[in-house]
C-alpha cells in the first residue's frame, strides 16, 4: 500500500511539472510574439518616416518652369537641391531598414513561431500519452490486485466451510466431497489471480521504470532543447535587429557627407557675380553735366542728376505768375508718386526677363541681357543642327549599305527622310543667321568701357516736343533692341533738334514746367493696382483724362485731378482721343 501511495504521489508531481512546463513554454512563445510585434511596429515607423522624408524632399524640389528652377544657377540653391537629393537617399535607407527588418526578423520569427508551436504541441502530446499509458497500467494492476485479494478470501471461506463439513458427523459423505471440490476450485482461482496479479505487477514495474527513467526524461530533454533554441533565436533576432541599422550607417554617413559637401560648396561671391551677370543691362552711364556760366539778366537752368533717385521737394516752387511748378520726370527720378517712363519700362523689362516673355528677337530686354539670350538661342540651334547632321550622316551610311547589299533594304526608302533632314538643317541654319544678325547688331551697339559717357536724357524725357517724340518713335521702330539702344546718329540729330527748339528751355526748366494738357479721355476696362512708383491705381469703369499717349512701351499717362496723375497699362483702359490731336480715333 505504501508503494501504491508513492506511485500516486509521483504521478501527481509529474502532472504538476507538465503543467508548469506548459505554462512556461507558452509564456516563451508569447514573448517571441511580443518581440515580433515590436519589430513590426518599428518597421512601420521606419516606412512612415521614410515616406514623410520623401514627401518633404519632394515638396521643396524646384518646380518646372518656375522661379525656383531659375534660381538653381546659384550655388546656395544648388546646395539646397543637393541636400534634398541626399535627404531622399537618406529616406531610402530607412526603407531598406524596414525591408530588412521585415525579411530577416519578422518573416523568420513568424515561420519559427509556427514550427515552435507545432513542436511544443507534439512534445506535450507525447508526455500526456505516456502519462495516460502509465495510468492505464496502474489501473489494471490495481484491478488484478483487488481480484486476487477477493479470490483469496473466497478460497479461505471455501476451505473453512469444507473443514466444518468434514468434522460434522451428521453431514453426508456426498456433501463433504462437494465442499472439498468447491474449496479446491476456489484455491485454483486464487492461484490464477495471483499469477495474473504478478504478471501485471511485473509489467507495470517495467513500464513505470521506462516511464520515469526513459520516456519522461526524453520529453523533458526535448522541451529543454526547444526552449534553448527559442531563447537562442530571440538572441539572434536581437543581434540582427542591431546589424540591420549598422549596415545602412555607411550609406547614411555618405548622405550626411554629401549634405556637408553641398553646404561647403556655397560660394557667396560666385552667387553675387551671377546676380550681376543676370541683371546687367548694358546701358551707357550718363555723361558729365556741362558748365553754365552766369550772365546779367539770364536765369540758370535747374539741372537734376540723371542718376538721382530722389528729388528735393524744395525745387518745386511757385511761379511768379501764381502757377504751380512741377519737377520734370527725368530717368530714375521720383516726383511725388510718379517715376519716369524709362524707369517703368525698365521695370517691365526686368519682369519680362524673369517671366521669359517677349518677342522673338528679345528686343524687350536690356542690351546685355539681350546679347546673352541671343547667344544662348544660337547655341541651342547649333546643337539641333549638329544633331540633325549626325542623323543625316547615319542615314547616308545606311543608304550606302543598302546600295551595296540590296537584300538588307531599299535605298530609296531612306531618301524622303534625307530630304526632310536637309530641309530641317537649312531651316535651322537660316534661324542661326537671323539670330546672328541680331547678335551682331546688339554687340555693335553695346558701349565699350573705354568710350566716354554720353548723356541721353533728352531722348527719354521730352514730353511736349513734337520733334523729339517723332524721333523717339522712329528710333523704336527702326531699332531691333527696343527703346534703350538708339544709335549715335539718331541721338545726335535729336540733340540738335532739341537745342534749336524754342520750347527747349521751358520744356526742361525744372522750375517753369506747365501742367500737361489733356489730349483725350479714357475709361478703365479693368482695375489696376499701381504699386510701383510713377503708376496710378484705377478701378474698373473709372473715367480719367489722357495727358500722354502710349509710345509703344505699353503705358499711357493719365490724370485723375490736378494732383493725381501717373501711368497705367494701355491694355487696361479704353482711350478716346480728341480730334484736334491726332484725328478722331479710339483704341483699346
Amino acid at each position: 500500500m505504501e508503494s501504491g501511495r508513492a506511485t500516486l504521489l509521483k504521478e501527481q508531481q509529474l502532472k504538476d511539472q507538465f503543467d508548469n512546463l506548459e505554462k512556461h513554454t507558452q509564456s516563451g512563445i508569447e514573448f517571441v510574439e511580443r518581440y515580433s510585434k515590436f519589430v513590426k511596429e518599428r518597421s512601420d515607423i521606419e516606412i512612415s518616416y521614410a515616406k514623410q522624408i520623401r514627401n518633404l524632399s519632394k515638396k521643396y524640389q524646384p518646380k518646372k518652369n518656375s522661379r525656383e528652377e531659375e534660381e538653381n544657377k546659384y550655388t546656395s540653391c544648388r546646395a539646397f537641391l543637393s541636400t534634398l537629393n541626399e535627404l531622399n537617399d537618406y529616406a531610402g535607407q530607412h526603407e531598406v531598414i524596414a525591408e530588412n527588418l521585415t525579411s530577416q526578423i519578422i518573416t523568420e520569427l513568424s515561420r519559427y513561431l509556427t514550427e515552435l508551436k507545432a513542436e511544443r504541441k507534439s512534445h506535450f502530446h507525447d508526455g500526456r500519452k505516456a502519462q495516460q499509458q502509465i495510468e492505464s497500467l496502474w489501473k489494471q494492476l490495481e484491478s488484478s490486485k483487488r481480484r486476487f485479494e477477493r479470490d483469496c478470501k473466497e478460497a479461505d471461506r471455501a476451505q473453512q466451510y469444507f473443514e466444518r463439513m468434514d468434522a460434522d458427523i451428521n453431514v453426508t459423505k456426498a456433501d463433504v466431497e462437494k465442499a472439498r471440490q468447491q474449496a479446491q476450485m476456489r484455491h485454483q482461482i486464487a492461484a490464477d489471480s495471483k499469477t495474473e496479479y504478478s504478471n501485471y505487477l511485473t509489467k507495470f514495474n517495467q513500464e513505470q521504470n521506462e516511464h520515469y527513467y526513459t520516456l519522461i526524461p526524453n520529453i523533458f530533454q526535448k522541451l529543454q532543447e526547444m526552449e534553448e533554441r527559442r531563447i537562442e533565436r530571440v538572441g539572434v533576432s536581437m543581434k540582427t535587429y542591431a546589424e540591420v541599422d549598422r549596415e545602412v550607417l555607411p550609406i547614411v554617413g555618405k548622405c550626411l557627407d554629401g549634405m556637408t559637401k553641398a553646404a561647403e560648396s556655397i560660394e557667396p561671391k560666385t552667387d553675387s557675380k551671377q546676380v550681376v551677370e543676370s541683371y546687367k543691362s548694358g546701358f551707357e552711364p550718363p555723361g558729365d553735366v556741362e558748365f553754365e556760366d552766369y550772365g546779367p539778366g539770364q536765369t540758370m537752368k535747374r539741372t537734376v542728376s540723371e542718376t538721382s533717385l530722389s528729388n528735393s521737394r524744395g525745387e518745386a516752387k511757385e511761379r511768379p505768375g501764381g502757377g504751380k511748378s512741377k519737377g520734370k520726370l527725368w530717368p530714375f527720378i521720383k516726383n511725388k508718386n510718379k517715376l519716369s517712363l524709362k524707369l517703368i519700362t525698365f521695370n517691365s523689362h526686368v519682369r519680362n526677363l524673369i517671366e521669359g516673355s517677349g518677342p522673338e528677337d528679345f528686343s524687350h530686354l536690356p542690351p546685355e541681357q539681350r546679347r546673352k539670350k541671343l547667344q544662348a538661342k544660337i547655341d541651342d540651334i547649333n546643337k539641333d543642327i549638329q544633331k540633325e547632321m549626325d542623323q543625316k550622316d547615319a542615314l547616308t551610311k545606311m543608304k550606302g549599305v543598302y546600295e551595296k547589299n540590296p537584300q538588307m533594304g531599299d535605298p530609296a526608302s531612306v531618301d524622303p527622310r534625307l530630304v526632310e533632314m536637309a530641309m530641317n538643317i537649312e531651316k535651322l541654319q537660316s534661324e542661326v543667321q537671323k539670330f546672328e544678325g541680331w547678335l551682331a547688331e546688339v554687340e555693335g551697339r553695346l558701349p565699350s568701357r573705354s568710350d566716354p559717357p554720353r548723356r541721353q536724357s533728352g531722348l527719354y524725357e521730352s514730353q511736349n516736343s513734337t520733334m523729339v517724340d517723332n524721333n523717339c518713335a522712329q528710333d523704336r521702330e527702326s531699332s531691333p533692341d527696343g527703346s534703350y539702344t538708339e544709335d549715335q546718329s539718331s541721338e545726335t540729330q535729336v540733340k540738335v533738334a532739341i537745342a534749336n527748339t524754342p520750347e527747349f528751355d521751358d520744356e526742361f526748366d525744372d522750375g517753369d514746367e506747365e501742367t500737361l494738357p489733356t489730349i483725350g479721355t479714357c475709361k478703365a476696362v479693368y482695375s489696376f493696382e499701381g504699386h510701383n512708383e510713377g503708376t496710378i491705381s484705377v478701378t474698373e469703369g473709372e473715367l480719367l483724362f489722357v495727358i500722354e499717349q502710349d509710345k509703344g512701351d505699353g503705358w499711357t499717362r493719365v490724370r485723375r485731378n490736378e494732383e493725381e496723375e501717373g501711368y497705367v497699362p494701355t491694355s487696361y483702359v479704353e482711350v478716346f482721343l480728341e480730334t484736334n490731336t491726332k484725328g478722331a480715333m479710339t483704341y483699346i
